[in-house]
């Protein structure tokens, strides 16, 4: 009787701590969902339309706390890399020979490596050379994650024909066409298999040392109408060309609840799909304007002026721009933790014309603006836009 006793005492008590390990488990995922949402919750106060000041007084940062689960620190550290590669690498690039050159011995490093750039010079009007292993590593799914950004489709695109992607809006960084398009952060081979994406860029972010390797790996190719062409005349199919139409203008439109496009005078895309008999397909990025927070700077203003005249001389434009940092939520150069929901239009049929007027050109175009007015008001409420809230496409 005393050993019966014993096996349901011991009974008893290993019921009593399977339900206890259960409970604390059911805690942790409860406090762990409970301080996802409280950052959530943060930022999104942050960047907030009443929050006019751009720079926080000292008193007012935020300050993250220590006891950050491992998951938001590893996709952090995700975001940091990329903001070291698109922002500070540049920097070094530049630095780092010149210094390599004039004061270490290692000088002949130096012409090795510029030997290798003249003989690659053209690979980004060539198509690069895209690396499913570098498209595909781990850290692009933190990158991702870190926002969360998340691609969404409303039809399949056809690994028989060849496209061109429209991306709205720019934002600060393209951050999301980055993602979307010039890595697997996203899955895009998994959404749209057959189908292989090239983001295109500036012809100058493929002049800074070691850098521009990391940009062809990804398959990213130059906005030359050469480039675009190249990638979509040759004999395999199922080929999409992304292309971020606002371009360095609508970089200093990027605010919260601001839908301003410029588009109304990007025509060029239009006459490449007519010319190559590529499918136009409109996207538009949800909370990518939502990225950073930017001085206001409204047309008209002297700010905005300096940058417009800058980005005529220069190519690109400087917005003057602010984030969260590694270690607090009111000042930095990382991006907020902001939701970008990517969507995939329907494609526009396009019948391949190789001489098109500008009354075809004109035509299509006019039908593109008004398939991606279409897809921002069918979904904008999904993702936290108010209902009477409109793009304007100047």
């Amino acid at each position: 009787m005393a050993t019966i006793n014993a096996l349901d005492s011991k009974q008893q008590q290993s019921e009593e701590e399977c339900y206890l390990s259960n409970v604390v488990k059911n805690d942790l995922k409860t406090a762990e969902a409970e301080w996802n949402e409280l950052v959530t919750l943060l930022s999104e106060k942050l960047r907030e339309p009443t929050n006019t000041k751009f720079l926080p007084e000292p008193s007012e940062m935020l300050w993250a706390p220590l006891n950050i689960p491992l998951e938001r620190r590893i996709q952090t550290t995700a975001v940091c890399y990329f903001v070291f590669v698109f922002i500070l690498a540049p920097v070094v690039a530049v630095i780092g020979p010149l210094y390599l050159l004039f004061f270490t011995s290692y000088w002949w490093l130096v012409a090795i490596y510029g030997g290798w750039m003249v003989y690659d010079r053209n690979s980004h009007v060539r198509g690069a050379y895209p690396k499913e292993w570098f498209r595909g590593q781990i850290v692009w799914k933190y990158f991702a994650n870190y926002f969360p950004i998340k691609l969404h489709k409303t039809t399949d695109l056809l690994p028989e024909q060849n496209y061109i992607i429209g991306s709205h809006p720019h934002g600060i960084l393209g951050i999301s066409s980055f993602a979307n398009f010039a890595t697997e952060g996203t899955g895009w081979s998994q959404i749209f298999p057959g189908v292989k994406p090239s983001l295109v860029t500036l012809p100058t972010q493929f002049q800074f040392p070691i850098r521009r390797e990391m940009v062809l790996m990804t398959g990213t190719i130059s906005s030359s109408s050469q480039s675009i062409e190249h990638v979509l005349t040759q004999a395999e199919k199922g080929r999409a060309v992304c292309v971020i139409l606002g371009g360095a203008e609508e970089a200093l439109d990027s605010h919260p609840d601001n839908f301003d496009l410029k588009l109304s005078s990007r025509k060029g895309f239009v006459k490449l799909a007519l010319k190559t008999g590529s499918d136009l397909v409109p996207v538009y990025n949800f909370g990518e304007t939502s990225t950073f927070r930017q001085m206001k700077n409204s047309r008209g203003t002297k700010l905005r002026e300096f940058q417009s005249k800058f980005k005529e001389i220069a190519g690109f434009s400087p917005p003057l721009f602010m984030g969260r940092g590694i270690f607090n939520y009111s000042f930095g150069l990382l991006p907020y933790r902001t939701p970008i929901n990517t969507v995939v239009g329907k494609p526009i049929p396009v019948k391949r014309n190789q001489n098109p007027t500008q009354e075809d050109i004109d035509r299509l175009h006019a039908e593109y603006c008004a398939q991606l007015t279409i897809l921002f008001d069918e979904n904008k409420t999904k993702y936290g836009i108010n209902s009477d809230a409109k793009l304007n496409i100047y």
